[in-house]
């Protein structure tokens, strides 16, 4: 048997990573728009015993699926599939393209030949799965993440790499691994696209009020950071941990790039909803958000100097320059609110 699902487009945004690539191609494929869904959401949420060294770790709250965490604002969930091994995960996996639905498969780098990571280092990764050919021995793979590939793999090095123990073998493996793969997969659970609001001014005021209510929340919850005042507490104590002589590299490089990608798809949901909604001052807000994201980037490439010798006053300074931008970037939207 031979299946190609069509339909299945790349999505890709220069700061963000596999997770919202595979669920934006997912929402696209249903006829949903993914930007206005995965980009609405700004949020910042940080649980200390919930990081997990994969790229597509992002901070759920309790019971929230990872794409309800992602999207928080509109109707749509995901659910994690743990087959009971590789056989019974090919079959999932083959039994929901033959029916005509794509999905996302969790996979090691050092698996996918089309991947840099190719047997050199393990990496923890996410991709779309929309074809088989049975007879051929192989899987219809797409992934966004550059340098890019949609075609064609063996069904032995997709099974390789969603099977793979992950290991850390030497130091190059880094941030994204010892994690198993165990043939996790992950279905999603989507509106009709007609029950998704329009882009207008009713839509950017509920948005931007969510946001702001949540920015406005007390600074610990769900065992972990929220908002802007728990942003503000978890920089003081990374900062004291890392004077302190405690090792944050993995944790810190993980959870900036969480909150990395959503601050950067953000931006570009303001600037979307600047066209869109006759808004034009929210073009100016979405370069400040944009900025913010830009701060991520660096304190996700300072949290891996950590382990070279990086400063926690450098740390700190870097810290202090993200929040400052942040709270001026929260106080346009509030008045961006003020006026719808």
């Amino acid at each position: 048997m031979r299946t190609v699902v069509d339909g299945v487009r790349s999505w890709r945004h220069d700061l963000g990573g596999c997770l919202h690539s595979c669920f934006a191609t997912l929402l696209d494929f249903h006829g949903l728009p993914a930007l206005p869904i995965l980009g609405a959401a700004w949020t910042f949420r940080h649980r200390p015993d919930g990081v997990r060294r994969e790229e597509y770790y992002y901070p759920c709250p309790p019971e929230t699926s990872l794409l309800r965490a992602l999207a928080p604002h509109h109707e749509v969930a995901s659910t994690w599939h743990e087959p009971a091994g590789a056989e019974a995960g090919w079959a999932e996996v083959r039994a929901s393209v033959a029916a005509g639905i794509p999905v996302a498969v969790a996979v090691d780098n050092y698996h996918l030949p089309f991947r840099p990571a190719y047997h050199d280092v393990h990496s923890n990764h996410l991709v779309v799965v929309h074809g088989f050919d049975d007879e051929a021995g192989t899987v219809r793979v797409l992934d966004a993440v550059p340098p890019a590939f949609h075609g064609d793999i063996t069904l032995a090095e997709l099974t390789a790499s969603r099977d793979s123990g992950n290991e850390v073998v030497h130091d190059r493996d880094m941030f994204f691994t010892g994690v198993r793969i165990d043939n996790r997969w992950l279905s999603v659970e989507l509106p009709a696209p007609d029950a998704v609001p329009a882009l207008d001014r009713a839509e950017v005021a509920r948005v931007l009020d969510l946001n702001l209510r949540h920015f406005a929340e007390p600074a610990t919850g769900d065992g972990g950071y929220t908002g802007l005042a728990g942003m503000r507490e978890f920089f003081d104590d990374t900062v004291k941990r890392l004077s302190a002589g405690e090792d944050i590299r993995d944790e810190l490089f993980v959870a900036a790039g969480a909150v990395l990608v959503g601050t950067a798809v953000h931006a570009d949901w303001l600037a979307e909803a600047a066209r869109t909604a006759g808004l034009p001052s929210l073009a100016e807000r979405a370069r400040e958000v944009e900025r913010i994201a830009h701060h991520w980037s660096a304190v996700r490439i300072m949290a891996a100097l950590t382990s070279t010798g990086l400063s926690a006053p450098r740390l700190a300074g870097r810290f202090d320059a993200l929040l400052n931008d942040q709270e001026r970037a929260l106080l346009a939207l509030d008045r961006e609110r003020a006026q719808l």
